[in-house]
């Protein structure tokens, strides 16, 4: 009789460690153990009695000390509609629009008078129907205009003091002993210190005869601090006020993918308070042939890492009034929703099949024409062709 042979031989060398006490290794590819599976990679650990005292290693054992266990920081939570943060120190760049304001503008002596400078100018002694008291301009001549009977003065390359001589020198060929006073009202260079300075692409504004300040990539306090520090050169103390008139530097990017129309990029400015639907409000909502599944915002990482991709669930945004997913738009940010799929399935077979219905339509075209044609007596059968 036959002894029947064992039909899983190797049932019994899998149950083997589990008899002797021992733990069977992962196994990783090339026959390495992966310690991150065969005991979760935890090195081994000698059972300590509680009740015994406090044990030392032997000469020469190696004994394992578990590390406690490292766990990365949380990551940062994203902003979204009810959860709104203050964006980073506005920093300025082309082609933001500053506004500038003089506030003490006071020339370093001596001051030479230029054109368009305005002089507070004041006369004793002048005709009783023709007194001089005010402020006056220097025209692009040079001069100031006293009014008749006393005509024009040039005092522009001269002090106030030269141009009160200057002034009362012309004035004893009429009156008798007049007592003139002169002092700088407004220099002309406030003109064009105050007001709109759109930053060029060099990163610079210009301030006139001041020359150009760069002010790319500045705050508005270390703007103010340039200006003021440009304007020393000719001024004394100098103190402007500055400000941000239109943001224009930093934006966001709104794609609407089209198959038949190109994708459609708009880039909007960004305020600070703008979340994912204003970016859709701002497009007047979407199209017909968008998707309203496929939308995303891909946010890149300012230090050279991977890209933020940010699902956006437009049905529960604007059905249910979920915010998790309405996130606040920072600059950079690219709003991208895609196209619908049966649309662009549609579009496709559209495209492929409209050389053949322009063809099919041509000869349909021609053979009722000349169906049409033969209805006359002589028509196109007395011909040899047909």
């Amino acid at each position: 009789m036959t002894t029947p042979k064992c039909r899983w031989p190797w049932a019994a060398w899998l149950l083997l460690p589990l008899v002797v006490g021992c733990q069977v290794p992962a196994m990783m590819p090339g026959g390495a153990a992966d310690p991150f599976v065969a005991g979760h990679g935890v090195p081994p650990q000698i059972p300590v009695d509680p009740g015994a005292g406090p044990q030392h290693p032997a000469a020469g054992e190696v004994v394992n000390r578990v590390a406690p266990p490292h766990e990365p920081p949380a990551p940062a939570p994203i902003p979204r509609e009810l959860s709104k943060v203050s964006l980073p120190l506005y920093t300025v760049g082309p082609p933001d629009v500053l506004l500038v304001e003089a506030i003490k503008t006071v020339p370093k002596e001596p001051y030479k008078i230029e054109r368009l400078d305005q002089l507070q100018i004041q006369v004793e002694g002048a005709l009783e129907d023709r007194p001089i008291q005010g402020t006056f301009a220097v025209g692009p001549n040079g001069t100031v205009d006293l009014g008749p009977p006393y005509g024009l003065v040039k005092v522009v390359g001269l002090t106030t003091e030269e141009a009160r001589e200057a002034i009362e020198e012309t004035l004893n060929e009429i009156l008798q002993q007049p007592l003139v006073t002169v002092s700088l009202a407004q220099p002309s260079a406030v003109q064009q210190i105050t007001g709109e300075h759109l930053i060029g692409p060099d990163g610079t504004i210009n301030l006139g005869t001041y020359g150009r300040v760069y002010v790319n990539g500045k705050t508005v306090a270390e703007v103010q601090e340039a200006i003021e520090e440009r304007l020393s050169e000719k001024l004394e103390d100098p103190e402007v006020a500055v400000d941000v008139f239109s943001y224009n530097s930093k934006s966001y990017y709104l794609i609407l993918e089209g198959f038949e129309r190109g994708d459609a990029i708009r880039r909007t400015p960004i305020t600070g308070n703008e979340t994912v639907l204003d970016a859709i409000a701002a497009a007047n909502g979407l199209s017909t042939t968008s998707s309203r599944t496929r939308i995303w915002v891909a946010r890149p990482s300012p230090d050279h890492g991977p890209d933020q991709i940010l699902p956006v669930d437009y049905h529960g945004i604007v059905m249910r009034g979920d915010t998790s997913t309405n996130y606040q738009l920072m600059p950079g940010d690219r709003v991208y929703i895609a196209e619908d799929r049966l649309s662009t399935f549609d579009a496709t077979i559209g495209r492929l099949i409209a050389p053949f219905e322009r063809l099919f339509g041509f000869s349909l075209l021609g053979a009722q024409t000349v169906q049409t044609l033969n209805r006359f007596p002589q028509g196109f059968r007395t011909s040899p062709f047909f």
